[in-house]
């Protein structure tokens, strides 16, 4: 788990999160609790965590099946350029297909034309049809 925070530290770094101290506790709690609030891929490079897709399963989608959310796709700086986020939407599309969901579905910072390009190049396409809410 501490790697797995050490993990999330980075990601909040690069969000400009200014302060962060992810308990190990709470993403076990998360993770494997009675109640998951989600699920992870997590991707290790040379022995170390380097990545990580974090998601959860929504219904209901298309008709009665349901689809997998992108909730968090992050690799660390230092282990970008090896083909890990490429990877980990493999993954995530083999899980969506094993689940029978019909749709796999994200959100994309408007300020990160990295990871624009990224998801372009998977053949993702942005749908000018839906806005995105928060409470």
């Amino acid at each position: 788990m501490s790697e797995l925070a050490e993990l999330l530290v980075e990601r909040d770094r690069f969000y400009g999160v200014a302060q962060t101290d992810p308990d190990a506790a709470a993403i076990a709690d998360a993770l494997f609790g009675p109640v998951p609030a989600g699920r992870a891929l997590v991707a290790v490079l040379d022995g170390a965590v380097a990545g990580l897709a974090a998601y959860s399963f929504l219904w209901p989608a298309a008709g009665v099946t349901r689809s997998l959310y992108l909730k968090e796709l992050f690799v660390r700086a230092a282990a970008r350029r090896h083909g890990i986020g490429g990877l980990l939407m493999r993954e995530l599309r083999a899980v969506a297909a094993e689940h029978r969901c019909s749709r796999v579905e994200w959100t994309a910072d408007t300020d990160q034309p990295e990871a624009q390009r990224f998801y372009a190049a998977l053949g993702a396409e942005v749908l000018p049809t839906k806005l995105f809410y928060r409470v």
